[in-house]
Order: C-alpha cells, then sequence, then structure tokens
C-alpha cells in the first residue's frame, strides 16, 4: 500500500443503499453518535427505510444493554435521508457503499461519486464478494477506497472486515480501522485482498452446500436446517441465515460464480424470488415471518412460523 500521511477526521457519513445491512450499518453508525445521510434511487424506497430504522430502534431498546431509555430513539434524529445522489454525498467524510452485488453497478456508482464527493472523501464498499481493486480505478480516488464488510444483525454480529487494495494509503485503512471501532465493531484487518473476506470465506461455501443438497433434491429446507441445528448445537441453518440475508444477495453471488452457482441462482430466481419470497424483510423466503409490527412493546419476533411452499 502506498501512503501520503493525510488522515480524514470523520464527523459525516453517509451510505448508499437501504436495504437490509445497509439500513443497519446507517442506524448503527447514527447510534454512535454519527450524523448520517441515508442515500437510495427513490422517496418510496426512503420511506421504506425509515420503517426498517424505526423497527431497528426497537429492536435496539430489546436487545442492546444502554439502549433504552431515549438513547435507541434519539440515534433516528441523526438520520437523514436524501435520493439525491449530489446532495447525500456533498459533504461526507465518508461514504460507505452497501449497493446490490452486481459489478457493473458498483463501478457505475462509483464513477459517479467520484465526480460528486469531496476530494477528503473516504469510500469504502460493503461488498461481500468483490475486490476494491476491481473498482478503485472507477472511484477517481484509489488511495481513499478500501472494503469495509459488516454481519447482518450488526449489533450481535459486530465483525467489520477492512481490506485494502495495492493503492490504499495506509492513513486511510487505519482511519477506517478506527471508525470501526467508534461505531462498536470489531475491527478485523485483512492483510491482502481475499474474495470473501474471511466471514464469507467461511459463510458462502457452507450456505451453498445447502442450497446443491435442495436443488439436487435431496432435502428440504426445514430438514437441512434442523440436522446442522443438533449437530452443531447453532442457533440457525443455512436456509435461516440466507432469509435474513436475503435472497437476491443470494441470488447476485451465485450469478457471478461458476456454472453450479448460476444454476442455483436460477432455481432461487424461478422458485422463490419471482414469486416474492425474498426473505425475512419481505415475510417469506423460504419460511414464512409474521410481518413485523411496531408495537409498544417493540418489533414482532422474525422466527419463522411455518415452511414456505
Amino acid at each position: 500500500m502506498t501512503g501520503n500521511g493525510k488522515a480524514t477526521a470523520i464527523n459525516r457519513v453517509t451510505v448508499l443503499g437501504t436495504g437490509v445491512l445497509g439500513s443497519q450499518i446507517a442506524y448503527q453508525t447514527a447510534y454512535s453518535g454519527f450524523d448520517v445521510t441515508a442515500y437510495d434511487i427513490s422517496d418510496e424506497i426512503l420511506e421504506s427505510a425509515k420503517g426498517r430504522l424505526a423497527a431497528l430502534a426497537a429492536r435496539y431498546e430489546q436487545e442492546v444493554d444502554g439502549a433504552a431509555g431515549g438513547r435507541a430513539q434519539a440515534a433516528l434524529s441523526r438520520v437523514a435521508y436524501s435520493a439525491d445522489l449530489a446532495q447525500a454525498v456533498h459533504d461526507a467524510d465518508m461514504i460507505i457503499e452497501a449497493v446490490p452485488e452486481r459489478l457493473d453497478l458498483k463501478r457505475e456508482v462509483y464513477t459517479r461519486l467520484g465526480q460528486a464527493a469531496p476530494a477528503h472523501t473516504i469510500f469504502a464498499t460493503n461488498s461481500s464478494t468483490l475486490l476494491p481493486s476491481a473498482m478503485a480505478d472507477f472511484t477517481g480516488r484509489p488511495e481513499r477506497f478500501l472494503a469495509l464488510h459488516f454481519a447482518n444483525e450488526i449489533w450481535v454480529s459486530n465483525t467489520a472486515e477492512i481490506m485494502g487494495h495495492a493503492g490504499t494509503d495506509p492513513s486511510v485503512f487505519q482511519t477506517v480501522v478506527d471508525f470501526a471501532r467508534r461505531i462498536g465493531m470489531e475491527p478485523i484487518e485483512l492483510m491482502k485482498e481475499q474474495p470473501g473476506y474471511i466471514l464469507n470465506s467461511l459463510l458462502v461455501p457452507f450456505v451453498r452446500a445447502g442450497l446443491e443438497l435442495l436443488v439436487d433434491g435431496v432435502a428440504d429446507p426445514e430438514t437441512i436446517d434442523k440436522v446442522w441445528r443438533i449437530f452443531a448445537r447453532a442457533p440457525e441453518g443455512p436456509f435461516q441465515m440466507i432469509d435474513k440475508i436475503g435472497l437476491n444477495t443470494a441470488f447476485n453471488v451465485s450469478a457471478s460464480g461458476d456454472e453450479r452457482a448460476k444454476d442455483i441462482g436460477r432455481y432461487l430466481k424461478e422458485n422463490y424470488i419471482d414469486r416474492g419470497k425474498l426473505g425475512v424483510a419481505a415475510g417469506e423466503g423460504f419460511y414464512v415471518y409474521p410481518v413485523p409490527l411496531i408495537t409498544a412493546d417493540g418489533p414482532a419476533p422474525v422466527a419463522p412460523i411455518g415452511v414456505a411452499s
């Protein structure tokens, strides 16, 4: 990595993409005291995002020590929403990109960001499988670009994997390590580029094995999950994990893989995605979930209540 010794003080953060993980990143950052702008491509999508963040605030009140008594709700006041990219990034010290896992889309986004964001702004991709070196040249500032990958349910699974590329400035890398720690994450510093980082290098083969068993007709999702829960004494099996992550994410990862992975992607699309079965956020994926209503007692639980047909 190259270096110029110029660090950025991070105070204002913009999160691009308000899906499951983008919403969590935006909320956790605001909960940690930062001013956050959540960007997405339409006001309609942003209205849905506001509901997701409100649900997160209610969940934090139930699950996170110290969140009750107003702190969780106060975090919502530190989040602004914008469907105007230039407006969303004009004063950002750091931009965390959490758009769908497609290289062409990410390159397009970074080309636009490089023109719209201030020169000092650090760009970080939350890509789960793509390498920063595949996008760096499109940012217009490769030395200020790296990967910052979060795990789903980041208030519990609070790892933040930080992975630079050959041109990342070491001072920028260290600034992002410090930022991750400031928002309550456990920084995981990778010494070289690795597709899937550490987490997904372990998780993706596991999930794929479950999907192959399903596609080949060996067993249904409920049976596969049950075997894993019993054997590993784990709370969830691979299909429960996919439902939380979102089937669209699993599909996008499969679409960029080998022919076997693409077969899995086609199966997911035909049997689930095209039928609106996108996972927990949609109320149905491999399992059927209750609608996450927000009440005085917080959001409804998201444990499976039935197997999707």
